[in-house]
């Protein structure tokens, strides 16, 4: 109420004043379902009944990938909770719901103040039924760097225990160390082991030889070999076409006569449900699909729609079209909550260039507001077309999680320094690129498919160390039981195995999720309204903590600004007048002007991008050689490495940690 919400809100939009709409369950247990089936012949059992099943199978990714590609993974539990029950009782024949991983760990922690091990263990109390499924990393786990193999194992076993069924497990180069590691990681943990193979290019065209049928069969026959129970195609970015199925799908169908096949795509361009379809036709057993409101654009193709296009035929789903408009309207009741980061703020539509810019569906809405928060908003289209120069820069990578991350960070540097591809390579020396596009080039992230590029590598990264090999393989294992005793030290006893897996994959996110949730409780259990917009003055709501315990909250008034800067705020709690004094934190911004850095004088360092300073390298009086790191910028997950274009001596550092600049702004002087 003082200093609006705490999670950063892209678009200035409310959330809708009208609850969604729960549609009514039976009461008792629900139907068996495919669950049933894995608890009770394990994962190669469960394989085979997934192979034999006739008709077509659906996985429903509107407790994930859905949101995080159409309302920046912002869906709480507290509304997936409240739509449990119905899907359980009346979805019972779906393969999976994709309810975790991905990006849903970091979000649910970082901007959510809840715990992504909560969530999953109270989405599985409500629905005990249907197999859950998640998106696991590779090596990366649910993080976007890598991790030492102890980690990505006790990840597994641990979110297998809280009821996790099956590991999507993929790796943003397709690089096989990588996948190995964590189909294993998986497979100890007694997971299903779903290997996903991650698409780009078009197997259909002659021309794109990069990518071709023959790569695929070649990647799926190690896959195989290695022994995943499904395989998957993860095509991230939906470029899919119904002739590419076709040829993909027909073809593995004939390699592997008994290995189930599981197709994910996004419906970007519009093409998404012609694209299912044809997979559906040529052998595929299950694909992904969205509630219909959650669905299109960057997100999957419409359930209804393709519930309706197989009713009748072989590849009939067995999912009732009935229940699933009632699915779709309580979604469309629950993304009026999330309305400012709805992705339709500032697209309108899906996209067919996405044929050409390739950008994963998770990531096109991302960098939509990425390029609005940096102030490109405008440039939206040149930050897409950089999109496709930095990708052929960098060798023409597969660009899904982290990879896509890189690219675009890339593509987001050339854009905001005026760069094309040929300046940016001939410059590439000088120019302080963004970290990640760095770590990429010295192997952190693992080998691409046919190298790194050269001359590029080379001078970017000059003397800077390289990794051979799988990179996780040369990290040292991490103390778990030391960590442990840490986190008791600093949060206390309640420390939990999942909260030590938090912290060890997201230290500084998992560090500040205690801490705020220390200060202000259990926020999960706040209504969406409530949480992101804070109560009107005079209204009542109540809050459930648990079950029979209830307060009573009515807003009452907030004073003026006292000498300290603060308001009190006064209200009711359970009939009892209250007040507390809150800080406000606007107020208190004394009007501070930043110095900008001037083009023309050499030695002033100015910030290549409006962000946050997260570490200063260098002091007054230090003598720098040029290329050297001076300083480091945060902005939107992305950072930047700010480096001396220049040989000299540090004069003055015009910034402290934990400031935030504009574009230009300046951060030091070297002369």
């Amino acid at each position: 109420m003082v200093n609006g919400p705490t999670t950063p809100i892209p678009v200035k939009a409310s959330p809708s004043p009208t609850d969604p709409l729960v549609p009514a369950v039976p009461i008792g247990p629900p139907p068996a379902g495919f669950r049933d089936i894995l608890l009770r012949e394990g994962p190669e059992g469960f394989a085979r009944a997934v192979r034999n099943h006739q008709g077509l199978l659906l996985m429903d990714t509107t407790f994930r990938d859905a949101h995080q590609s159409l309302l920046a993974t912002r869906v709480r539990t507290h509304d997936l909770k409240k739509i449990s029950p119905y899907v359980a009782h009346n979805f019972s024949n779906l393969f999976s719901i994709e309810n975790w991983g991905g990006a849903t760990f970091d979000v649910a922690m970082r901007f959510l103040y809840e715990c992504p091990w909560r969530r999953l263990q109270e989405l599985r109390e409500l629905i005990p039924n249907i197999p859950f499924q998640m998106l696991l990393r590779g090596a990366n786990a649910v993080g976007y760097t890598n991790y030492p193999d102890n980690v990505v194992f006790k990840f597994c076993e641990v979110a297998k225990e809280n009821g996790m069924d099956v590991f999507r497990v993929f790796d943003s180069l397709n690089y096989m160390p990588n996948l190995l590691l964590g189909m294993e990681a998986a497979g100890n943990a007694g997971g299903v082991v779903e290997a996903a193979i991650s698409y780009t290019g078009d197997v259909a065209d002659p021309s794109r030889t990069k990518y071709s049928l023959q790569y695929y069969m070649g990647l799926a026959e190690e896959l195989v070999r290695a022994g995943t129970h499904i395989l998957c195609i993860k095509d991230m970015a939906g470029l899919l076409k119904p002739a590419a199925c076709t040829m993909l799908v027909s073809s593995l169908r004939d390699r592997f006569p008994d290995l189930p096949l599981h197709i994910h795509t996004h419906d970007t361009s519009g093409a998404g449900v012609a694209a299912m379809l044809a997979c559906a036709q040529a052998g595929a057993d299950v694909v992904d699909v969205a509630a219909d409101s959650m669905s299109g654009m960057t997100s999957q193709p419409s359930m209804g729609a393709l519930v309706a296009c197989t009713r009748g035929t072989p590849l009939d789903t067995g999912v009732p079209l009935e229940r699933v408009f009632d699915y779709s309207e309580y979604w469309e009741g629950a993304r009026g909550l999330y309305a400012a980061f709805d992705c339709t703020a500032t697209m309108k539509s899906g996209n067919s260039d996405v044929y050409e810019n390739e950008i994963p569906g998770g990531q096109y809405t991302n960098l939509h507001f990425q390029a609005h928060s940096m102030g490109l908003g405008s440039k939206f289209k040149e930050v897409k077309k950089a999109y496709v120069e930095a990708n052929q820069m960098l060798g023409d990578l597969i660009k899904v999680t982290p990879s896509s991350k890189i690219v675009g960070d890339l593509a987001q540097f050339m854009v905001q320094n005026g760069l094309s591809r040929a300046e940016a390579e001939a410059q590439a020396e000088e120019l302080s690129f963004p970290r990640s596009v760095v770590e990429f080039l010295q192997g952190y992230i693992g080998v691409p498919h046919g190298g790194f590029p050269e001359p590029l590598r080379s001078k970017v990264l000059k003397d800077l160390p390289r990794v051979e090999g799988r990179p996780g393989a040369s990290l040292p294992p991490l103390d778990l039981q030391m960590l442990e005793k840490e986190l008791i030290e600093r949060h206390g006893e309640e420390v939990t195995p999942e909260d030590v897996l938090s912290a060890a994959i997201y230290p500084d996110v998992f560090a500040h999720f205690k801490d705020f949730t220390a200060t202000f409780g259990p926020l999960d259990s706040l209504n969406t309204r409530l949480f992101l917009q804070g109560p009107r003055i005079a209204e009542e709501f109540e809050v459930e903590l648990e079950r029979g315990k209830t307060l009573h909250i009515k807003a009452l008034a907030v004073s003026d600004l006292n000498r300290a800067g603060q308001r009190q705020v006064f209200f009711e709690l359970n009939g009892q007048l209250r007040s507390i004094l809150v800080k406000d934190t606007q107020a208190m911004k004394e009007m501070h002007f930043h110095p900008k850095a001037l083009k023309d004088v050499k030695g002033q360092i100015g910030a290549p991008m409006p962000g946050k300073v997260i570490d200063i390298k260098v002091a007054a009086g230090a003598k720098v050689a040029k290329g050297q790191p001076l300083c480091v910028l945060s902005a939107m997950k992305m950072e930047t490495v700010v480096t001396s274009p220049m040989e000299g001596t540090v004069r003055k550092v015009h910034v402290t940690t934990d400031v935030t600049l504009e574009g230009d702004d300046l951060i030091l002087e070297i002369e």
